[in-house]
């Protein structure tokens, strides 16, 4: 099977390259946006494998996956070939929508040529798809371990843009739990705020050496830093929005949109280790049970199965 996909999401396509197919993954001289090639902070298999545009029209390519609406046109351009018409076509949608709920029109609205595959239920059921074919492939990671020590007394947050995005992941919240807890930031562009970037395996590790790891964000999709952090073996405190309280049981953490209850979790959490931990070994079980790599690419399979046939 020979898939052609662009590299946009690193720690999703990071999970989609581990499948039993070849994915062919355009690259530019500049990688910029729609050309970044191979991941350099990521560990990928050899059946990854760099392609230039002017090498795709000659490619035999069985299934297009498209991930950003500008793709249709470099697809059909690049390849020559028209997305669904030519060669199947799949476009993942991996945010939530944004703005009015009456208003919530896919950009493949309407495309019965093409198959929307959503990375949560949460997702399915806000976007307007209109006629176009709508299923959810969950996500699936490639297991961390379970690295967990919590042996500094402070939460971990993962936040990409935090200043850009600030209401929407939460960024603004930090100071009042900053008063609970000391709290430290990673992810990109967040060095403004005193964040660290790191490459992905440092980055488990560090977070790992956290008490706790703590997720803000108000509107999102399921971020793929929050199954991480429960694959590590991190208890979870959240707030209670889009898929969080699908993924995130009890047993695993806290989750509410009463501050009080958030501001009452870190500490409790910061004061009872052995509560944290016993709370991270569940978050771990019930992550790897539900967002397993086998299962994730398993279903891939199937779905590349039903569109190639």
């Amino acid at each position: 099977m020979n898939v052609f996909a662009w590299h946009v999401h690193g720690s999703w396509m990071t999970a989609f390259v581990q499948g039993r197919w070849r994915t062919h993954v355009p690259v530019l001289p500049d990688r910029s946006a729609f050309g970044r090639g191979r991941a350099r902070t990521w560990t990928w298999p050899d059946a990854a494998v760099e392609v230039a545009p002017e090498e795709a029209r000659h490619l035999d390519v069985d299934v297009l996956v498209l991930q950003r609406p500008e793709e249709l046109e470099l697809a059909a351009r690049w390849l020559g070939r028209r997305p669904g018409i030519d060669v199947p076509a799949l476009y993942v949608e991996h945010n939530a929508p944004q703005g009015a709920v009456n208003e919530m029109r896919h950009p493949v609205a309407n495309r019965p040529e093409l198959v929307l595959v959503h990375v949560t239920h949460f997702n399915r059921l806000f976007w307007d798809a209109g006629s176009t074919r709508s299923v959810v492939i969950e996500h699936g990671i490639v297991d961390p371990g379970p690295l967990y020590t919590g042996e500094l007394p402070r939460c971990g947050v993962v936040v990409n843009e935090p200043l850009r995005r600030a209401r929407v992941t939460g960024t603004d919240l930090l100071p009042r739990l900053a008063k609970q807890a000391p709290i430290d930031l990673f992810g990109m562009e967040t060095e403004p705020l005193g964040g660290v970037a790191l490459p992905q395996a440092e980055l488990h590790a560090e977070l790992a050496r956290r008490r706790l790891y703590l997720h803000p964000f108000r509107w999102t999709s399921l971020g793929l830093s929050l199954l991480e952090a429960m694959q590590l073996g991190m208890p979870v405190v959240a707030l209670a929005t889009t898929e969080v309280v699908e993924a995130v049981p009890p047993c695993a953490g806290v989750v509410t949109n009463r501050l009080d209850a958030l501001e009452a979790a870190v500490a409790r959490l910061l004061r009872e280790p052995d509560e944290a931990r016993a709370l991270g070994r569940e978050a771990r079980r019930c992550a790897r049970e539900r967002y397993g790599l086998e299962r994730f690419l398993a279903d891939w399979e199937r779905l590349f199965a039903e569109v190639v046939a």
